[in-house]
């Protein structure tokens, strides 16, 4: 318990030099890395957008191919920053122990922890941007709307990025994150509004959908996307913001007893 209300120890600078080494990693994969990030959700809006959408009536007033379009930006952006989180934070922190190496120079864990933090969320950002582009020039949202969902999408990135690094420090091998896209993140693809309207689900999962993250993430991106305005955005950029932190505070207490202790 004290190690959650531990202070912070780090500086930008030294996070930022963090975020620096992993960018100038990636860059190498940088090609095959963002078309993996497009492919899936592509195929999601060609397949279902497409192919499902001409059976469709139009959904809350737009094409179901919008509708979908505008819910798989907030979902790619969430699977870009979970995915980041577990399996390449899970690789630096304890399989190629990149993290205690860092830490041999004067930085210190929080240093690391947050500079990974920020690094996961640009990677969210590249995905979720991306996806952003490809809507814009498919002529499904406003390039001004997409636009202004880029700072939404930074913080929809972090806020799962900071969850996601509480199965990090809690798992004993790669098999350990299956129980976490299953329970938690399969779920929310399912139940917060990415594909179908939630009015048509019984109350208390539209009730479960109001407190999940990825339930605010798409109600802000979605009519922002569509509309230019969002209803209610000061509680939905609330609520991520303090998944975000309680998140991240969670992870940095486990993360602290498993390396420091």
């Amino acid at each position: 318990m004290n190690e959650l209300f531990r202070p912070l120890d780090f500086s930008f600078a030294r996070a930022w030099s963090v975020w620096q080494r992993n960018l100038m990693v990636w860059r190498r994969l940088a090609i095959p890395s963002i078309m993996g990030n497009l492919a899936d959700p592509l195929i999601y809006l060609l397949g279902l957008g497409l192919g499902l959408g001409a059976l469709l009536p139009k959904v809350h007033g737009v094409s179901y191919i919008s509708f979908l379009a505008t819910g798989t930006v907030a979902f790619s952006t969430m699977n870009a920053a979970t995915f980041e989180a577990l399996y390449s934070g899970y690789a630096r922190a304890h399989e190629q122990k990149t993290w205690a190496a860092i830490m041999n120079a004067p930085l210190s864990l929080d240093d690391v922890m947050i500079g990974e933090l920020m690094w996961s969320a640009t990677k969210s950002l590249f995905s979720g941007g991306a996806i952003l582009i490809v809507i814009s020039a498919f002529g499904l949202v406003s390039p001004i709307h997409a636009l202004a969902a880029v700072p939404l999408v930074v913080l929809i990135g972090l806020c799962f990025a900071g969850i996601g690094y509480i199965a990090t420090a809690l798992a004993t091998g790669y098999d350990f994150f299956m129980y976490w896209l299953t329970l938690f993140i399969s779920p929310m693809a399912m139940l917060c509004g990415v594909f179908f309207p939630l009015e048509q689900l019984p109350a208390f999962v539209r009730g479960a959908a109001s407190i999940l993250p990825l339930g605010h993430a798409i109600n802000a991106v979605r009519p922002l996307l569509l509309q230019g305005e969002v209803p209610l955005l000061w509680l939905h950029v609330l609520v991520l913001l303090a998944y975000t932190v309680v998140g991240f505070g969670i992870a940095r207490a486990l993360m602290r007893r498993r390396l420091l202790s």
